[in-house]
């Protein structure tokens, strides 16, 4: 709170600053979303060019469940720099959730290029581009070779049995039919969240 008080008066005292970056960051952290959109939109009708700014009013969109106008934000930074890998991690969550695997998967290769250290987005983009293959020796991956098992029922019975990964595979193939499947997406969101547990 006194981080927030002290940004706002930096802000007062130095209007013209980009210290506005800085106070929508501590707003959306502290949950006041609406607060940060306010502040950032102001700031970059000033600097449409901080991509820094623009970031944050991302997140913040996306914390507020505004997937499309965080889509925007994250697509104008990219078109400035196509290697801000931040936003590129950023667009990729944003597509995931609106069912674009393969969009997303698209931003994680520029990510995974331009940071071989971020196993993170090494481990989702194999999740998004998984399809078992032939030389699988795992019986489920075998039988997800075939659609018929490529069902919102048997996903969520391969996250009950803790089959994370076959059940990011399974949402994966169904957003790749339909992306505004939303059990497909929510399935795979509760994947990725159930497959990050067990390794933290």
């Amino acid at each position: 709170m006194m981080d927030i008080r002290r940004a706002e008066e930096r802000v007062q005292r130095e209007p013209g600053s980009l210290a506005f970056a800085q106070l929508a960051d501590l707003y959306r952290k502290a949950g006041r979303t609406r607060e940060a959109i306010a502040v950032c939109r102001d700031g970059l009708a000033r600097v449409p060019h901080y991509a820094t700014a623009r970031l944050i009013l991302a997140k913040s969109l996306v914390a507020e469940g505004e997937l499309d106008a965080a889509a925007s934000e994250t697509d104008a930074i990219v078109a400035a720099n196509a290697n801000d890998v931040p936003a590129r991690r950023l667009a990729a969550e944003i597509e995931r959730r609106r069912g674009r695997v393969d969009a997303a998967a698209a931003h994680l290769e520029v990510v995974v290029a331009a940071d071989g250290n971020d196993r993170e987005s090494r481990a989702l983009l194999g999740l998004l581009r998984a399809s078992p293959g032939a030389d699988e020796a795992s019986g489920l991956a075998r039988v997800l070779r075939d659609d018929t098992f490529v069902t919102p029922s048997f996903g969520a019975v391969c996250l009950e049995q803790g089959a994370t990964e076959e059940a990011a595979v399974v949402f994966t193939r169904l957003l790749r039919r339909d992306p505004n499947h939303a059990a497909a997406r929510d399935g795979l969101e509760q994947a990725l969240r159930a497959r990050l547990r067990r390794k933290g």
